[in-house]
């Protein structure tokens, strides 16, 4: 392996990640709705992941703790955050989407704080900070969102953000019980999965994929199958090149998601948003911990729709 293949795996991986956000826009695009679209997604990434995992020689445990632990990870990690992103992307663009997504780790801080978890640092403050200003600045000038796009979609939007914050934290306050990051992620898929098909059913809202095969539901394959494939290289690269340089990955995940939609949805910015990209860049650089544990915080439960 050649000394430039991790840094390629960066720009690969982040590229992949990146598309999500676009794809789940062009998935909501006729209307379906988001527990019906949350199943394939997560059915999909069971599937990839565990055969995955298999694949590794490891087991997906069924233990009663660790089947806790996927509940846990899948409703914070998967299930709540997808019903929410997958509805902000009815309204909002798939850029911006992307860059409210950048405020995982911001909100992982304080979050940390709170739990224990972590130590106060003026220099995460202020990258807090910065983000708390990039957000402003797509809500609250009339010409950052697009007309008639209600400001409350940026909030609902950022409570995805927020939930795989809870998620990043919980699992460095309690661990994953010697769970592998695959492993767990795969399990976690596979709950939410069977949390998401009644629930979908019972509301008339499944993706029935014998009515036809079309942009939408190609979207969503392509989304969990590129999320599958982007964790795993991205569970490579820890192993390679350790986490402190793998959790940049989130640097090109923000940047190649807002490319994609400008390059695939024809999405045009106004300098609002630029700004509010370049400050959530510069708190993402300043808020983001010194990882010690596999996985950072928030990076479980980045998934399709985030």
């Amino acid at each position: 392996m050649t000394r430039l293949a991790p840094f390629l795996a960066l720009a690969v991986i982040g590229a992949a990640w990146g598309a999500t956000q676009p794809l789940a826009k062009v998935a909501v695009s006729t209307g379906h709705a988001a527990l019906g679209l949350l199943f394939w997604q997560l059915l999909i990434g069971a599937v990839v992941l565990g055969g995955i995992t298999l694949a590794r020689g490891r087991a997906l445990s069924l233990t009663p703790a660790h089947l806790r632990l996927y509940l846990v990870i899948a409703l914070v990690g998967s299930v709540l955050p997808g019903i929410t992103s997958y509805n902000a992307a009815r309204h909002l663009p798939a850029g911006v989407l992307s860059i409210l997504l950048s405020s995982v780790p911001m909100w992982a801080f304080p979050i940390a704080l709170a739990l224990g978890n972590d130590r106060f640092h003026v220099r995460r403050l202020l990258g807090l900070a910065l983000g708390l200003a990039g957000v402003s600045l797509i809500v609250l000038p009339t010409e950052g969102l697009p007309p008639a796009v209600p400001a409350l979609w940026v909030g609902i939007a950022l409570l995805s953000s927020v939930l795989y914050a809870i998620e990043g934290n919980v699992v460095q306050r309690w661990g994953t019980y010697g769970l592998d990051p695959m492993q767990v992620l795969a399990g976690a898929s596979a709950v939410g999965a069977v949390l998401c098909l009644p629930l979908a059913l019972a509301g008339g809202v499944m993706v029935d994929p014998r009515s036809g095969i079309g942009a939408p539901e190609i979207a969503l394959i392509a989304s969990a199958l590129l999320h599958a494939a982007a964790y795993s290289g991205y569970v490579w690269l820890v192993g390679v090149a350790g986490s402190v340089f793998a959790v940049q990955v989130s640097y090109f995940v923000t940047l190649f998601g807002v490319i994609w939609a400008m390059a695939f949805l024809s999405e045009g910015y106004s300098g609002w948003i630029w700004a509010a990209l370049a400050l959530m860049l510069a708190g993402l650089a300043l808020v983001q911990p010194q990882p010690k544990r596999l996985v950072p915080d928030g990076a479980l439960g980045q998934n399709a729709t985030g």
